[in-house]
């Protein structure tokens, strides 16, 4: 039986993600997600006289190909992903999962040519930067283990997040927006021995409002590369390349990551840190507020919107707030700064902008949940 939501997501992502226009080409790229809602999604392109493509995905299959895939083969296999990304004007990623963890234990040195011989081409310098993109995930059974809940109450939960009123969003991100790009100085303490100092002078700020992620509700900019000092303490669990993280902290000096520790397996965390130079230099720095997403699941594109929290992502740098850094990674990892979670500050120039998830200035209560 064909789920109404379906029509609904569909059109947000036509619509207001890619501004779908008349005549013009449409990817829908689907891992592990259902037939009706690709179907939805066409139906939905149509309906906006766009002309849509599909391309079917499995992500256990995708292992299959990248784990043993020579530099001939990934050279190839981008080659020709390529061709058909070049006659897109917008991309839709469905990315569903079974298996959350199904890239685990792939070679690092496999994972860095996959990025540098297909990712980067096909999508970092193609679909990236030539076309009308949005990426979302695709829920599953998976998910609602990581989010411990049902796998009903799962999909209830991500229709909610999936479906709120972004142009609404829109409008109350704007100030936030506004007081970052004017920003000179940051100073974030929070749990942990979080106590975090840079500058974001002359990055600028993007508001993220449904256009490229669904769900959204974020804003973010990069610090100024080597202004950042001091240590930062992630209370959010998180999985990279299929490994699984806790309470990641990180100590900067100079803008560099010079002390990395976790629960778990700190060697495979440095391991990461040192797959370029760029890797322990920040790309991003972003403050999240989607109201309908309160807790993590070890999903990162929901769990870098949490209300309250915000993400300092070591790695590449977004070309639209552009701080000089270069790497392989980008790794969104998140704190949470709710009471519930242990609280604390984000301040902006001297002035405090949020304490314990909540805003303080009038002009940004709209984004509190």
């Amino acid at each position: 039986m064909h789920d109404p939501r379906f029509g609904r997501l569909a059109d947000i992502l036509i619509n207001h993600s890619c501004h779908l226009q008349r005549g013009e080409h449409v990817l829908i790229e689907a891992f592990d997600a259902p037939d009706e809602m690709v179907e939805a999604v066409i139906d939905a392109a149509r309906k906006a006289g766009g002309n849509p493509h599909v391309a079917l995905r499995s992500q256990r299959l995708m292992r299959a190909l990248n784990e043993s895939a020579s530099e001939e083969n990934l050279k190839t296999w981008a080659a020709c992903d390529l061709f058909r990304m070049e006659r897109m004007q917008a991309y839709i990623g469905l990315r569903g999962a079974n298996n959350a963890n199904e890239m685990s234990g792939v070679d690092g040195a496999q994972m860095q040519r996959i990025g540098s011989l297909y990712q980067h081409p096909v999508h970092l310098e193609r679909r990236v930067k030539h076309t009308n993109w949005v990426v979302l995930r695709w829920p599953s059974p998976s998910m609602a283990q990581l989010a411990k809940q049902s796998t009903r109450a799962f999909e209830d939960f991500y229709f909610d997040v999936c479906c709120v009123d972004y142009a609404a969003m829109a409008k109350n991100a704007e100030p936030l927006a506004r007081r970052m790009r004017a920003c000179d100085r940051v100073h974030i303490v929070g749990p942990g021995d979080t106590d975090l100092q840079f500058s974001i002078k002359g990055i600028g700020a993007v508001p993220c409002t449904g256009a490229r992620n669904i769900p959204d509700g974020e804003c973010f900019s990069a610090p100024v590369k080597d202004s950042v000092e001091g240590i930062v303490h992630y209370n959010t669990p998180t999985i990279y390349q299929g490994i699984s993280f806790a309470n990641v902290r990180l100590e900067f000096s100079k803008g560099r990551v010079v002390s990395a520790t976790c629960e778990g397996d700190a060697a495979k965390l440095n391991a990461i840190f040192d797959l370029d130079a760029g890797a322990r230099f920040v790309g991003e720095f972003a403050i999240g507020f989607n109201a309908k997403i309160m807790h993590p699941m070890q999903d990162i594109l929901f769990d870098e919107k949490i209300a309250g929290s915000f993400h300092f992502t070591p790695g590449q740098c977004y070309e639209e707030t552009e701080n000089g850094n270069r790497s392989q990674v980008h790794w969104d990892l998140v704190a949470i700064q709710r009471q519930d979670y242990g609280g604390g500050t984000i301040s902006f120039d001297g002035e405090l902008i949020r304490r314990d998830g909540l805003f303080l200035p009038s002009d940004l209560k709209a984004l509190n949940p």
